[in-house]
C-alpha cells in the first residue's frame, strides 16, 4: 500500500525539480510512480488534427517515482514521513510522524 494518494500534496525530494511542491494528479500502483501537478515536465511534439487545434511543443506532466516524494504536511509546513494507526472501531488513518495529527 502506497502512502502517497490522490489528492495529497507532495514534495519532491530528488530530481531536476527537487525542493518543490504539488498536488498528485494521479497514482499508478503498479508502476509505483505518480503524476504531480506542474512538476517533471516533459516536452512533448503534437500535430495539429482538427482546424482549430493548435500543433507545436507542448509541456506536459511525466510520472515521478513515488520513491522520491514526501508528504507535505499542512499542519507542520514542511515535508514529513506519514504513519498509520489502528482507531477502535477497526479504521486506519494515516498520521503525520512529526507532529502526530492525522491527515
Amino acid at each position: 500500500m502506497l502512502k502517497i494518494r490522490k489528492g495529497d500534496t507532495a514534495w519532491i525530494i530528488k530530481g531536476k525539480d527537487r525542493g518543490k511542491k504539488g498536488r498528485v494528479l494521479t497514482v499508478f500502483t503498479q508502476e509505483k510512480r505518480a503524476l504531480v501537478e506542474g512538476l517533471n515536465l516533459a516536452k512533448k511534439h503534437k500535430r495539429q488534427t482538427r482546424q482549430d487545434q493548435q500543433g507545436g511543443i507542448i509541456s506536459i506532466e511525466a510520472p515521478v517515482a513515488v520513491a522520491n516524494l514526501m508528504f507535505f504536511c499542512k499542519n507542520c509546513g514542511k515535508p514529513v514521513r506519514l504513519g498509520f494507526t489502528i482507531a477502535q472501531d477497526g479504521t486506519k488513518a494515516r498520521i503525520c510522524k512529526t507532529c502526530k495529527g492525522t491527515v
